[in-house]
């Protein structure tokens, strides 16, 4: 099956680009965190029978997929361009996808090739990912005009793939741009992709993300945060990540929120308290910077973006799994109106 075609009369809000999987989830009981050279290693019995908790299988996830259900959700006409294999699977994606209102005319099934399928191993909240991603033949198709599109992880074969987006956005200006770089496109580098980079209107990245990103640029930038105050690294890092093309840097910190400079101001937001303590964090990230990005294709301006991002994040985490915990719009109001006093935005620049 190809692509099917799509009415250009009514464009999408939000076009999600990146690889889609299936993830199996194994609860692992038997495990323990040990410290190796400053970095925690998963250790279990080697040669063993190692038993588990549960086991649950989500399907149709991954970076771009997990924002195109948030956008969804949201109430924005939200697509998706990804590829599947012709296998079970794939159908899996397919129906999951089309179940939460996501347009899947740009999905492509190719013959003889297999669905992306991780494991992930939870353990304490914390997911260590087993992963495999088919090299598939990325061809973009005619997508149109959407009003965003938002841009993340794919496999290590997709150069030209990068190539053919940034000359698309280059030939259509009037389309924003976000990027949410995965382990492979900040594999690449920024000078392969700097084009992306250049077409960004807002870009979504953590603190280690950043140092990384920024350190393969210039090895001297990160080492001027060295004696730098835990917010005066932040800020650095969002000015040079803008000096690499995005109109909006946003640096996302854990459970000590997120930040976001549009070159005019310097702006953070706390974490929105959790519930109850967290089931798993897997997709946290990604709630964050669809629900942002969402909040602006509405029309919201950055403070309320901002506002938005860690709720989603928030609940997100009460359950296995990147997509059950996303919200509706409505029902992320009525935690915004609940917000305990503490929740604001505050302008740190």
């Amino acid at each position: 099956m190809g692509f099917r075609l799509l009415s250009m009369n009514n464009p999408f809000d939000f076009l999600a680009i990146g690889d889609i999987v299936i993830d199996a989830f194994i609860s692992l009981e038997a495990a323990k965190i040990k410290e190796e050279n400053g970095n925690p290693q998963l250790c279990m019995s080697f040669a063993d029978k190692i038993p588990y908790n549960w086991l649950e299988v989500v399907p149709a996830v991954g970076n771009s997929p997990n924002a195109s259900v948030s956008a969804s959700r949201l109430g924005l006409n939200s697509g998706l361009i990804t590829n599947v294999g012709d296998d079970d699977f794939g159908r899996q994606c397919q129906r999951a996808l089309e179940e939460d209102g996501v347009n899947i005319d740009f999905l492509k099934v190719h013959s003889g090739e297999k669905t992306n399928y991780h494991f992930v191993l939870l353990f304490k909240a914390d997911r260590t990912i087993l992963v495999k991603h088919t090299e598939y033949d990325y061809k973009l198709p005619n997508f149109g005009k959407p009003k965003w599109l938002y841009l993340s992880s794919l496999a290590e074969n997709s150069l030209p793939y990068h190539l053919e987006i940034a000359k698309y956005l280059y030939k259509n200006p009037e389309i924003k741009l976000a990027f949410q770089p995965g382990t492979f496109q900040m594999e690449l580098g920024y000078e392969k992709l700097k084009d992306i980079y250049k077409h960004t209107e807002v870009f979504f990245c953590n603190v280690q993300e950043a140092k990384r990103i920024l350190n393969e640029v210039n090895p001297e930038i990160v080492g001027k945060i060295i004696g730098k105050e835990k917010q005066e690294t932040i800020v650095y890092l969002l000015d040079e990540m803008r000096k690499l093309g995005p109109k909006i840097s946003v640096i996302t910190d854990g459970p000590d929120g997120a930040y976001v400079d549009n070159g005019e101001k310097v702006l953070s937001i706390p974490m929105y308290p959790d519930l109850k303590e967290p089931l798993d964090r897997t997709g946290a990230g990604d709630a964050f910077a669809s629900t942002f990005t969402s909040a602006l294709a509405l029309g919201k301006d950055i403070e309320e973006a901002l506002m938005w991002g860690p709720i989603n994040s928030m609940n997100v985490v009460q359950y296995v799994g990147a997509q059950k915990g996303l919200l509706s719009r409505s029902e992320l109001e009525a935690y915004l109106e609940k917000a305990p006093d503490d929740y604001r935005v505050s302008e740190i620049k």
